[in-house]
């Protein structure tokens, strides 16, 4: 029998990128907000620059919920199984993933918002190819920039901006919407390699610009700036320079000592009354006993597949395959960043790249979206061209050898020797879509060890990310031998497994039996159920979708401070 506990007014499942947020405005604005965070508090302590740890063996070991629910995954509903993750690529903690992750802090452009109207006004409709539900957002840029704008301060992020009010800057993205002012940073400082890459870019006539970080490049908020010690992939800072929710916006919120955060507490379903259908609480285990968290109005972010995961096994009379179900949408339109098609590039010469960080580099967008004219191309959408300063030992004895040498033995060693400082690999972000057969479900067999089935991934990349794929990694080749490359490879496109870049599953828009949620993040079916996180993103674009969440959970957040009576009245 759960232990019921005193009510509350919002119940955030998740305390992440996204949940940590959202609870800022909420608590700003005097609501009473209770944070379920399935991981603990970490500090710098915990943060230890080791890549072993780190990057193989699951850091940080303790609480980790996530590597006990690993998501199945298969291309196609008769395809076999992929081989499951050994460490999955999400973590749990108070800040979640935003404590290890790149800290790449991207805006959208214009175009994503307006896939299938542009695609149609410049090239006609038949070139959304077929299969895709890919729908338009149901606002634009224009709306989310002051959200956008909100989330760079409050958290803290580095950069240049490129369009501001209008006036190009051609330091910075020249493809990038209008902003209202520049970010609250400068960038962070380029590197030998990175500026010998941005002048190979502009001899090819592209317009390189340094990427954004949620990173200080100076002291921000009374936090140093980043020292560039080398093992921020997938690694927390241990002089809090990289802006999690941990160190930023929910500090801030606890301040108001209007947010209470429960850690290890692992949410197990959301409870509904049967005869309004609208959430009443949130049900949750920590430490073996089972508590009941009442509040008037409920708010997942725990990521896409969990949040999927959370609805569908939140099954009553009310929504018997699961929770704002009924129109079957929960689960579907989803997709992952195709980061597949890798290039790779072997130099003569050192790059220096032992040092850095994965969110300093150099950019390039001129591919990206539709910010070039595909009347002539079998494909729609584009990608981003980044190389980085990142390198750590144990990836670079993974390094190819570039058809040079042996894969092993006193040859393989000389030419690793040689080589682990003179090779880069890109990383490339491209436009993917959502296809109807595409999507989540509860795995039938694999189960958590609660008993709670995984999620289930049914999804691939499709002939136009295909093309796509090989389009951008022809440019990167090109930009590489620019730079002054011996060698390149090119790397296959993959498939659609588990990813920290997941979208849809919840998805956002006007048209309830298409979405799930309606333009706010609020559920069409369940009106004080509000869902945060790039599962309610209908597009991915082609760069990170971390600020993007954050900002859409910033407006959901304020408006739900705004309607305060009517969302949670009933």
């Amino acid at each position: 029998m759960a232990i019921d506990l005193n009510k509350t007014d919002v119940v955030i499942v998740g305390l992440g990128a996204v949940g940590g947020v959202g609870a800022l405005p909420l608590a700003r604005a005097g609501l009473d907000v209770i944070g379920l965070e399935a991981g603990s508090w970490l500090t710098p302590r915990d943060f230890a620059p080791d890549e072993l740890r780190n990057n193989f063996r699951g850091w940080p070991q303790a609480a980790q919920k996530a590597n006990t629910e690993i998501p199945t995954h298969r291309p196609n509903a008769s395809a076999p199984y992929s081989p499951r993750f050994p460490i999955h690529p999400m973590m749990n903690g108070v800040g979640g993933t935003s404590l290890h992750y790149w800290a790449q802090s991207w805006r959208l452009n214009p175009w994503d918002f307006r896939v299938v109207s542009e695609t149609t006004r410049r090239y006609g409709a038949a070139r959304i190819p077929k299969g895709s539900t890919v729908e338009d957002w149901p606002f634009g840029l224009e709306e989310l920039e002051s959200y956008y704008d909100k989330v760079e301060h409050e958290v803290g992020v580095s950069g240049q901006a490129g369009n501001i009010g209008g006036t190009v800057d051609p330091r910075g993205n020249v493809f990038e919407g209008p902003r209202r002012r520049g970010y609250p940073m400068p960038p962070l400082r380029g590197t030998e390699f990175t500026d010998r890459m941005a002048t190979a870019a502009r001899k090819l006539g592209w317009q390189p610009f340094p990427g954004p970080a949620a990173v200080n490049s100076q002291t921000y908020d009374d936090r140093p700036a980043c020292q560039y010690h080398g093992y921020c992939n997938r690694g927390g800072c241990h002089v809090s320079a990289k802006n999690s929710t941990a160190v930023s916006t929910i500090p801030k919120a606890m301040e108001t000592k209007r947010l209470q955060v429960v850690t290890q507490a692992i949410a197990t379903s959301v409870a509904v009354d049967e005869r309004s259908g609208r959430v009443t609480g949130v049900n949750y285990v920590k430490g073996g006993v089972e508590y009941f968290q009442p509040a008037d109005v409920v708010l997942l972010a725990s990521y896409t597949y969990e949040n999927v995961r959370l609805l569908l096994l939140s099954k009553s009379r009310a929504f018997p395959n699961g929770l704002a179900n009924n129109a079957g949408q929960v689960g579907r339109h989803y997709m992952t960043h195709h980061t597949g098609n890798p290039v790779t590039a072997l130099f003569p010469f050192e790059l220096n790249n032992w040092y850095g960080l994965p969110a300093q580099g150099a950019a390039v967008d001129n591919w990206a979206d539709d910010n070039f004219d595909h009347s002539g191309l079998d494909f729609i959408g584009g990608g981003n061209l980044w190389v980085y300063s990142d390198r750590r030992p144990i990836g670079a004895a993974s390094m190819s050898t570039y058809g040079k040498a042996p894969t092993w033995g006193a040859g393989w060693k000389s030419f690793i020797k040689q080589n682990a400082d003179r090779f880069n690999v890109a990383y490339l972000q491209k436009t993917t879509l959502p296809y109807e057969d595409n999507y989540l479900d509860l795995d039938p067999v694999a189960k958590d060890p609660m008993g709670f089935p995984v999620i289930r991934i049914t999804a691939d990349h499709k002939d136009n990310e295909k093309r796509l794929g090989a389009f951008i990694q022809d440019k990167m080749a090109q930009w590489f031998m620019e730079a002054g490359a011996i060698a390149v490879e090119k790397g296959p496109t993959g498939t659609m497994g588990p990813s920290t870049h997941a979208y849809g599953g919840t998805r956002m828009g006007d048209n309830r039996a298409t979405n799930v949620v309606d333009q706010w993040g609020f559920a069409h079916e369940v009106p004080n159920l509000g869902i945060l996180g790039a599962s309610v993103m209908g597009t991915s674009g082609a760069h990170n979708p971390t600020l993007t969440a954050q900002a859409l959970a910033w407006r959901t957040a304020e408006h739900l401070t705004g309607n305060w009576k009517a969302i949670a009245g009933g």
